[in-house]
């Protein structure tokens, strides 16, 4: 407990909290409980309703607004945020999502981000939804025309005729391939008149029901067939009646959108018809269904919270900040949280590890590209590399004593049209070349950030393994790697599970933070359960969940955790 004198000079700190979603509130809580005063908060998200069953800040008048409006590393000496392995953002193949799933994330995939946006959608982004056949010239003309509506053409009739292209046709298309089914099983056409007889079409649902609400998103294709429970998984054709519901609604009720929809994983209409189309595909292709519960956390990326394991951490994090006003250094502990207690254990406390030596951000370790320097332009390598990689936002460029490229308020008109110039030119073409062997330096002044990266010239790259035409090497990010589907995934900016493993246990305690203790003095079935759990959620190397909602909590580490230095 903090004497009264060292309670007092909390009051005086000024501290800055960067996120305000689930932990975020009941940190901001904490820190005004704990005789904090002068908090800045800074979060860049709007409030979602998603988040106000666990962010207790937040109410439903405040649904769309900013969440800070609403509501530290010691350098050099333990590891900042980038020494740890981050989740690699995940991709796949457009031939595998249009013509071989072999996951329910790639139906969803299929779903969300090319059936909903090719029907709702712009219609000027481009969209290769179809299959091609070997007759690329018939199977063209006969796709270019068949998503639009015809002239006095009966909603249901255009709803089934979408149908029948996307599951039946499209399918037949893709079975005319016969290599790609040599040794993958073949998937089945699926008609709706194979599915749903055409009484009971003409009799899908009840619109009045609908019809009591101004409020758009709130239109459900579920409420107009009577349809309540999103944990029930539908049959095939409980599937087609909500897919060609929800395709009616939106073309009776929210016409005026179309054009300019994108999916939100809050429009209960966008979430049931993605779960139907996902759900029809997957059964074509003998993957097995999802509910509306478990397909909405895939495609909405969430991660399932609890406000209780929000609290404890935030709890964790002030005692932390305490011991760092404080100048508490031997005291200084990583306290990981486990999801499956073990020994009674919930809370295990450790000293923090040594900055990473190889890592790009609190080191001088350079990093080290292979790309095809010939072929490669320096805007290639800044916005695959400098931005989406290195996460900068304001990048300088030099080769040496060579400026190549700069971003900022104060150039001048010659400066900006010169690297405007730069960003098109081949990288070994640039007025000081960039070729195999040479050393590049890039910079973020806004973020005090300077990197090496050592160049290495390579002719050709695997299109699916590294679909950027380039290998970046020697940074932290963990591989992408496709897991299990009962896993979370993501898909490019990727995509989580819903369902959520809880194990119960009445009798839980904490291990005394007072007590200096060492990851080797921790019970070996503790260390099992922290890092082999079958489920991923504690292994960096096995997380692949992208989460852009709100705040993301990683509770694990590598199996090699023992064999890292402490700080002594």
């Amino acid at each position: 407990m903090a004497s009264q004198q060292q309670f007092s000079a909390l009051k005086g700190k000024k501290v800055l909290m960067v996120g305000a979603g689930g932990i975020g509130c009941e940190l901001l809580k904490t820190l005004a409980l704990s005789g904090f005063q002068d908090i800045h908060i800074i979060d860049m998200d709007t409030i979602e309703v998603s988040n106000l069953n666990r962010q207790f800040l937040f109410r439903q008048s405040h649904v769309g607004q900013s969440k800070a409006k609403v509501t530290v590393h010691v350098k050099g000496r333990t590891e900042c945020y980038e020494c740890q392995p981050k989740p690699a953002p995940k991709t796949y193949p457009v031939c595998t999502i249009t013509s071989t799933p072999s996951k329910f994330v790639h139906c969803i995939v299929w779903a969300k981000d090319l059936l909903f946006a090719k029907l709702f959608g712009d219609k000027n982004q481009e969209n290769d939804l179809n299959v091609h056949s070997s007759d690329v010239a018939s199977s063209s003309e006969k796709a270019e025309y068949v998503f639009e509506r015809r002239k006095d053409e009966d909603i249901d009739q255009y709803g089934r005729r979408i149908y029948d292209h996307v599951f039946g046709y499209n399918i037949e298309v893709a079975l005319s391939n016969e290599e790609t089914w040599k040794n993958r099983t073949r998937p089945k056409p699926i008609y709706s008149s194979d599915v749903l007889p055409n009484g009971l079409v003409q009799q899908n649902g009840n619109l009045d029901k609908n019809c009591a609400t101004d409020d758009l998103s709130s239109v459900s294709a579920m409420a107009s067939l009577g349809m309540k429970n999103p944990q029930d998984i539908w049959s095939l054709m409980e599937n087609s009646r909500i897919f060609l519901e929800a395709f009616k609604l939106f073309f009776m009720k929210r016409e005026k959108e179309i054009g300019n929809l994108t999916f939100d994983k809050d429009d209960q209409l966008a979430v049931e018809f993605v779960t139907a189309a996902a759900n029809i595909r997957a059964s074509s292709f003998d993957i097995p269904l999802k509910s509306l519960f478990e397909a909405k956390g895939i495609a909405g990326n969430i991660v399932h919270a609890v406000a209780t394991t929000n609290a404890i951490i935030a709890g964790l994090i002030v005692t932390e900040a305490i011991k760092v006003l404080q100048s508490d250094t031997k005291n200084y502990r990583m306290t990981y949280c486990l999801e499956h207690p073990t020994r009674k254990m919930l809370l295990m406390p450790v000293e923090p590890f040594e900055a990473n030596k190889s890592c790009y951000v609190c080191s001088e370790t350079p990093l080290k590209l292979e790309i095809n320097t010939r072929r490669a332009k320096l805007r290639d390598f800044v916005e695959k590399i400098v931005k989406a990689k290195l996460g900068m936002y304001f990048p300088l460029i030099m080769h040496g004593s060579a400026l190549l490229y700069e971003v900022g308020d104060d150039l001048d008109e010659d400066m900006v049209a010169n690297y405007a110039a730069n960003l098109e030119k081949v990288l070994s073409e640039l007025p000081s070349p960039i070729t195999s062997g040479i050393t590049v330096t890039v910079e973020d002044m806004k973020q005090e950030l300077t990197c090496n990266i050592n160049i290495k010239h390579r002719e050709e790259f695997d299109e699916e393994k590294e679909p950027d035409g380039m290998l970046l090497s020697g940074w932290t990010r963990a591989s992408s790697v496709e897991k299990d589907d009962n896993k979370p995934i993501g898909n490019g900016g990727s995509t989580s599970n819903a369902s959520v493993e809880v194990e119960k246990n009445d009798e839980i305690r904490t291990v005394p933070s007072g007590k200096k203790r060492k990851v080797r003095e921790v019970p070996m079935a503790a260390a099992q359960d922290f890092s082999n759990a079958a489920d991923g959620t504690r292994n960096h190397n096995e997380l692949e969940v992208i989460v852009d909602e709100d705040d993301f909590l990683m509770l694990g580490q590598d199996p090699g955790i023992n064999k890292k230095k402490r700080l002594q």
